[in-house]
């Protein structure tokens, strides 16, 4: 198997890379600024320019390109529109089309912001998408695109990831901030309005690795099984780090003022992705169990 890994450097590319070798698989990375650290086939493109991407394709020759490239600062996205669709939309949708004429298959990675936030429960893979800010218009945005170009594309759906960083082997995301945070003494405002089943790079880069090694296309949700509120998020990193909670109190999404809205409560139904792999996806504490060694205080600076 051969692989292209686009944004390799990022928190969910860096996992991907990771696991791919793990498999033994060829693996070739792209990044757009910081070249990462892996002993990878690196080439350093702008995914936006497709004339680059087509040379890196045709040297390359994979048998699956995966895209975790993307403008993921939500509230530069609402300041930068027509640069949020173009990295987040036109380009995917660019990628796919080279993808097709060249028999390679296409795996793109989007995101819960898809949705408005307005549904009592979990989204599923069918419910019609509704974002409410330029990120998740972009990205949705995006989805159409590839399937429009590849109807025959895979497609991920990712929720409020975090995780190691496999370039750097550093703590990344919310749990990184919380963590910080908790060690300095500080008191940590986190929402109790805002419901998300998150994601760890680590496992959706294995979940990816398995539905692309299934050869599997269309849409799946991958995050893990728990909805939680980031206040319930910041409790059990305390107690990853057997601290107490004091630190942390309650917020409201209302009590900061940021360019882009958020939706209140995206949780994922991961029944799918589960019943596809034959496999439970993990829980919250699960998930923060397999990165314990990052919360342990005694190995910390």
């Amino acid at each position: 198997m051969q692989l292209l890994i686009l944004g390799a450097n990022g928190l969910l590319g860096s996992n991907v890379v990771t696991a791919a070798q793990d498999r033994g698989w060829r693996t070739t990375g792209t990044y757009h600024s910081e070249r990462p650290t892996f002993d990878i086939p690196l080439h350093q493109i702008d995914i936006t320019n497709t004339d680059a991407v087509q040379r890196v394709l045709s040297e390359v020759e994979p048998d699956w390109v995966v895209n975790c490239a993307a403008m993921t600062d939500v509230d530069g996205c609402e300041e930068n529109t027509e640069h949020a669709h173009e990295v987040n939309a036109r380009a995917p949708g660019e990628i796919a089309s080279q993808c097709v004429e060249s028999s390679i298959r296409f795996l793109h990675v989007s995101t819960d912001y898809v949705f408005d936030g307005t549904v009592n429960g979990v989204y599923e893979e069918d419910d019609a998408p509704q974002p409410i800010q330029e990120y998740g218009k972009s990205k949705f945005a995006g989805e159409n695109e590839v399937v429009e170009r590849d109807p025959d594309a895979l497609i991920t759906r990712l929720s409020f990831v975090y995780g190691m960083h496999r370039g750097s082997d550093q703590l990344t995301g919310f749990p990184a901030w919380v963590r910080g945070r908790l060690l300095d003494g500080e008191q940590t405002p986190l929402f109790t309005d805002q419901h998300v089943t998150p994601t760890r790079a680590g496992q959706a880069a294995e979940t990816i690795c398995d539905l692309i090694d299934a050869d599997e296309s269309g849409l799946f949700h991958v995050a893990a099984q728990s909805c939680t509120t980031p206040y319930e998020f910041g409790a059990a990193i305390a107690g990853q780090l057997g601290m107490d909670e004091t630190l942390l109190t309650q917020g409201s999404q209302s009590d900061v003022n940021r360019p882009a809205e958020r939706p209140s409560r995206t949780c994922l139904n991961v029944s799918k992705v589960e019943e596809t792999l034959g496999r439970a996806q993990p829980t919250l504490t699960t998930d923060l169990d397999a990165i314990s060694d990052a919360f342990d205080t005694a190995t910390l600076d």
